[in-house]
């Protein structure tokens, strides 16, 4: 088992510089993708790469969205024989003291999917707390069961070569809408989600890369796309369904 930890980042260089750093002082390797950003956060990156052989620089020419930088460093942790890689967001929302705990978990549980389960502070909008309450109760209707706790919280740990699988031979949804499917068509193929809690701020002086219309309209049209996906296998989830009921 070889783990490493993977930030995506859209011009959060002020803040992705910092948290290179600090993860890389853990020993882990470092998976840095720059989603196409702007000069000073190039600047940052390139700063953070320079600092420590433990960190990888991918950078995309242009914008490719959540998604696309994501895939693209889970591309880059297969190249460089990670097994599991801890993904953290590059804006500051997350408590990383809670990145051993969690790398743990997943040593112990090398075939399940570590994720997050966000415990809010005062500082959470109200609109992005009343929208993830939508959001996971779809999870639960598109899934039929009740193993997605939290599809939102992109601090997660992913076991490197299914997640890949899957992201070759589906269409996934390139922008915020990516960390939503991949733990949906995880779980449709059975994988095991398991869940744990870790602290969420959102910074006063943050920048959102999430935007509240666009974002939300392509999230209402994955799971129009996921619904379907979800009546094309029903046989298989209502047959899983019905075994998890017996062993219980």
């Amino acid at each position: 088992m070889k783990q490493g930890i993977l930030i995506p980042v859209y011009n959060h260089g002020k803040t992705a510089l910092p948290l290179t750093e600090r993860l890389a002082a853990l020993g882990f390797p470092v998976i840095l993708v720059d989603d196409g950003s702007n000069e000073e956060t190039r600047g940052y990156l390139a700063r953070a790469a320079a600092a420590s052989p433990l960190v990888s620089l991918v950078s995309l020419p242009k914008n490719r969205g959540k998604g696309g930088a994501v895939s693209a460093g889970i591309d880059t942790a297969h190249e460089l024989g990670l097994t599991h890689v801890l993904q953290i967001d590059a804006d500051g929302q997350h408590d990383e003291t809670r990145i051993p705990f969690f790398l743990e978990q997943s040593r112990l549980r090398p075939d399940a999917v570590i994720c997050g389960r966000p415990e809010f502070d005062a500082s959470a909008p109200a609109s992005r707390l009343n929208g993830r309450k939508i959001t996971n109760t779809w999870c639960r209707i598109v899934s039929l069961s009740g193993d997605i706790i939290d599809a939102m919280c992109g601090f997660r740990v992913y076991p490197v070569e299914p997640v890949r699988r899957l992201i070759h031979r589906t269409h996934f949804d390139q922008h915020m809408g990516f960390d939503i499917e991949i733990l949906l068509r995880l779980s449709w193929e059975g994988t095991p989600l398991l869940y744990y809690p870790v602290p969420v701020r959102y910074p006063g002086d943050g920048l959102s890369n999430f935007h509240l219309v666009r974002d939300n309209a392509r999230i209402t049209w994955l799971f129009t796309r996921l619904f379907f996906g979800m009546i094309f296998r029903l046989p298989m989830l209502l047959y899983r369904r019905k075994r998890k009921k017996a062993a219980a």
